[in-house]
């Protein structure tokens, strides 16, 4: 209770562009036989020049603009200079002073606003693989376009974290810029984690970045052990080390990788081989106008034009698969007098896989299933009306005032029937007969 936690995350999502960043190579790696892929260009060869994709810069504005980012009208390339074997080139084709999008913010639902530091685009590394000793490198994914969203140090929770990450998640699915599977590495999270002391607002002298987390299980994980860690050392009175950390699953813990770098480390300087980009405001208004919606959009329009409840319109709008799914069915429906409503409590209440239907055979199935409620209702009332023929005696005990007889009736009455009655309905239906 000495501490509170103090979290930042830095996200990076890989477009799905045709195409990479800076080479016309195809970006649709996964699965693909390693290292063929590639060109001169995102193998780093003397002499080859990066030409930036036009398609993955629109990407990132995008997603800026869903996250009310201010674009910024000029911005550049530059390298980010460190020797890895990931990176060809000794240096990533990055951002830093000028990036593309600024200063955004993003809702939770306990009406907590988490700032968006930027959005800026970079191209992704290597892959590297470990094997005993060795460590084989596969250039397929060199150079994919790869956005980066860094939010202020503004989460004190998991819980937090968790919640921003899934809506990200859902704006990037949404605007169709990435598919963003974390199995398959399209989205990576790196959380920045330290903690301060309770009594002040002043942000620690240290952070820890853990990095390339693939599950929102993972990084709540790998958050709860971080803070455990670090305040087990502050109440030591030493100071946690600035260092990047891993995620090991197996043991359950953060494992020491490499000192934190600094800005000055990575040495900085403006891309030779790009020319700045200008935008302007016409160019901004173009493609904001040309952007799907966003889920808040979908969200607000979902409840408004349908009707619904915000549970309902929550588990509508998850996936922008199953938002248009029911729209189609929706107006499908119309001509068959179903309502929105009928149609999402059938959706929602009978799990209903969408991948196995057409919003057409749905309509059916819903109207096929409401005749044979009808039926069962009808049915229900015939082997009522012969129970309590058969057995005036129970009729009459009831109706003089003796309660219990009702029960009995229920009995006959559920043992009449071939079907499955729901008990409480048929002593409704009862009672309201014999009340007659």
């Amino acid at each position: 209770m000495n501490y509170k936690a103090v979290i930042g995350l830095e996200v990076h999502v890989e477009l799905k562009t045709k195409s990479k960043m800076f080479c016309g190579c195809s970006a649709d790696y996964f699965t693909e036989k390693p290292n063929t892929h590639t060109c001169p260009v995102c193998l780093g060869l003397p002499g080859a020049l990066p030409v930036p994709n036009k398609k993955a810069i629109d990407y990132c504005l995008m997603i800026g603009l869903a996250l009310n980012c201010r674009i910024a009208n000029f911005s550049k390339f530059d390298r980010k200079n460190y020797f890895y074997p990931d990176l060809a080139k000794g240096f990533q084709i990055s951002q830093y002073d000028q990036p593309f999008c600024l200063d955004g913010v993003i809702e939770l639902s306990n009406g907590k606003k988490i700032g968006i530091t930027r959005v800026h685009m970079e191209e992704d590394t290597a892959k590297l693989t470990h094997q005993g000793d060795c460590s084989l490198i596969d250039f397929n994914r060199s150079g994919v376009p790869l956005v980066e969203i860094v939010t202020e140090p503004d989460f004190e929770n998991t819980q937090e974290v968790v919640e921003y990450l899934k809506k990200l998640q859902r704006i990037v699915r949404f605007l169709n810029v990435s598919d963003a599977d974390m199995e398959k590495g399209n989205m990576r999270l790196e959380p920045n984690i330290s903690l301060r002391k309770a009594a002040t607002r002043q942000l620690p002298r240290y952070k820890v970045e853990v990095k390339n987390i693939n599950s929102f299980r993972f990084v709540e994980k790998a958050i709860a052990y971080e803070l455990k860690r670090q305040e087990e050392i502050l109440t030591d009175k030493a100071l946690p080390s600035q260092e990047t950390r891993g995620w090991d699953e197996n043991k359950q813990k953060t494992v020491s990788q490499r000192i934190k770098e600094e800005a000055q480390d990575y040495r900085y300087f403006p891309e030779p081989d790009i020319p700045p980009l200008h935008f302007s405001e016409t160019q901004i208004l173009n493609l904001k106008s040309q952007m799907p919606e966003t889920p808040s959009a979908t969200f607000a329009r979902f409840k408004a034009n349908y009707n619904l409840n915000e549970y309902y319109t929550e588990i509508l709008t998850r996936e922008k698969s199953l938002a248009n799914f029911f729209e189609e069915t929706v107006r499908i429906g119309k001509k068959h007098k179903l309502n929105p409503k009928q149609i999402a409590n059938f959706l929602i209440n009978k799990n209903v896989d969408i991948n196995s239907f057409l919003p057409a055979k749905l309509v059916q199935t819903i109207l096929n299933s409401r005749q044979e409620e009808q039926i069962d209702v009808i049915e229900m009332e015939r082997i009522i009306g012969k129970v309590l023929k058969e057995n005036e005696k129970a009729v009459n005990d009831y109706k003089n005032g003796k309660q219990n007889a009702i029960m009995f009736l229920l009995g006959q009455v559920m043992r009449t029937t071939k079907q499955k009655l729901n008990a409480k309905e048929v002593k409704e239906k009862l009672e309201k007969i014999l009340a007659q």
